[in-house]
């Protein structure tokens, strides 16, 4: 049974209230859900605050990496007061500043597979915020494994990339249908590369946007299609993919 509002909570959100989609049992399940977000980033930055911001209950927050004077180009959860400080704990002091009723479980980690496998069955949605392939075919397949809807996303230079993967449903594909653990992939990193800075506030505020409809129950996903983005000409191109027949990870399920 979901928790009634208290009068500072039906005022601090009221303007999903006042959504007909939303309304008021829409918030109250944000307000019991509990995201998992890997990466505090570029990614995770608005990923975080839009969560957080929208009344997410428990958000968890895994990064191994401390806060560089490079990364404040981009990652605006953080500040250079808190350059050298852990990215999972200088996330939760921002989210905390925001809106003090979340709870935030900032872990400074690298999640390895067995330690996604606990992370991933407690939570409601998955985002993948990270920056290496590795990362995120073992996020997707925890995910698989405890059908979780993942919510990817990826960006670099001016391009952009974002999708659902829910193999709830037996005709969505998983991130390994599109991208097979085993295949040819050359890394690219933004230290190499670089990063638009507003390219990872669009592609994680999308990523945000599809996990909060997923966990109120809102619209559609994009299950089942993956949006890319080429910010030069600010320019969206929507491709439909399905669940791979020989994908090892989802069939294997």
């Amino acid at each position: 049974m979901l928790e009634p509002m208290n009068d500072d909570q039906l005022l601090r959100y009221s303007r999903h209230i006042l959504l007909d989609e939303l309304g008021i049992e829409g918030q109250q399940r944000l307000l019991a859900a509990h995201a998992l977000v890997i990466g505090a980033g570029g990614l995770g930055s608005p990923v975080a605050l839009y969560l957080a911001t929208a009344g997410v209950g428990t958000l968890t927050i895994v990064d191994d990496d401390t806060v560089d004077l490079t990364n404040l180009q981009r990652q605006i959860v953080h500040n250079v007061e808190r350059i050298g400080r852990p990215k999972a704990e200088s996330a939760a002091q921002t989210l905390h500043g925001i809106n003090p009723e979340v709870r935030v479980n900032a872990l400074r980690e690298r999640a390895d597979p067995a330690r996604l496998n606990e992370l991933v069955a407690q939570a409601d949605v998955v985002l993948d915020c990270s920056d290496n392939f590795a990362t995120r075919q073992a996020v997707n397949a925890a995910c698989v494994a405890h059908a979780k809807p993942l919510v990817s996303g990826a960006a670099i230079g001016f391009d952009g990339q974002v999708s659902v993967y829910d193999t709830r449903d037996a005709v969505h594909p998983c991130y390994a249908c599109l991208f097979p653990p085993d295949a040819p992939f050359e890394e690219a990193r933004c230290a190499i590369m670089g990063v638009f800075a507003p390219l990872v506030g669009i592609i994680g505020s999308v990523q945000a946007a599809e996990a909060l409809k997923l966990l109120a129950g809102v619209g559609n996903s994009l299950a089942g299609r993956l949006q890319m983005l080429d910010a030069r000409h600010m320019e969206w191109t929507e491709i439909a993919i399905a669940r791979a027949p020989e994908c090892p990870v989802c069939q294997r399920r």
